[in-house]
């Protein structure tokens, strides 16, 4: 439960940034998709999206974007929203401030949003104070784990059946590494979703 759906704890850590979102929202939850965009995944991601006619927001690694700038058009183009991810995919915890800061603004160059999500969740606070000047930091309340070799598709489903919520801002990934469970446990959980009376919304932070 540490890792999909961080404690008080945790959240207490970053003060300023978003993990979920007001429940006054309503029974809506916040789709995501981290380390794109990629050819083997987005576009079938995308048409998926658009078959159950749902928005999200992408967090885009800075460097894919430079490589594949039309998937970047394209995400934008059928009505998703974007976000900073860092130009290398950096764990804030291993690199100095200054790295760090800079490959932020180095993605930001590619990527014209003031959201951010740090990869892997971590940065430090210091990181955190200097980002937040200027971006809006949006973290996680639900992480399915789609990433993990560990996980089947059954058990991303699960992660999202037990931890989903209203409000929640719901982490999956549109990545290689997510590639051989996300097809198979991304259209069963927006359907449990559906039938449990969710709403998706897009996350308007900025």
């Amino acid at each position: 439960m540490l890792i999909e759906q961080p404690p008080e704890i945790i959240r207490g850590f970053l003060p300023n940034s978003v993990f979920r979102m007001p429940e006054r929202e309503g029974r809506k939850v916040y789709l995501t998709f981290d380390d794109g965009p990629i050819p083997e995944v987005t576009p079938r991601l995308l048409d998926l999206l658009d078959s159950y006619g749902i928005k999200a927001t992408f967090f885009m690694v800075g460097d894919n974007v430079r490589k594949y700038p039309e998937l970047y058009r394209e995400v934008l183009r059928r009505g998703h929203a974007v976000g900073n991810h860092t130009m290398h995919h950096l764990r804030g915890f291993a690199e100095k401030n200054e790295r760090y800061l800079e490959d932020v603004e180095e993605a930001a160059g590619y990527i014209e949003s003031r959201l951010f999500r740090p990869p892997h969740g971590w940065l430090l606070r210091s990181q955190a104070r200097k980002i937040g000047e200027k971006y809006r930091i949006v973290m996680y309340d639900v992480v399915t784990r789609d990433y993990s070799r560990r996980l089947t598709a059954d058990d991303v489903v699960a992660n999202v059946r037990r931890y989903a919520r209203p409000g929640s801002i719901i982490a999956f990934h549109d990545s290689l590494k997510s590639l051989p469970r996300l097809f198979d446990a991304l259209p069963r959980s927006l359907e449990w979703l559906r039938e449990n009376n969710f709403e998706f919304g897009i996350l308007n932070l900025e």
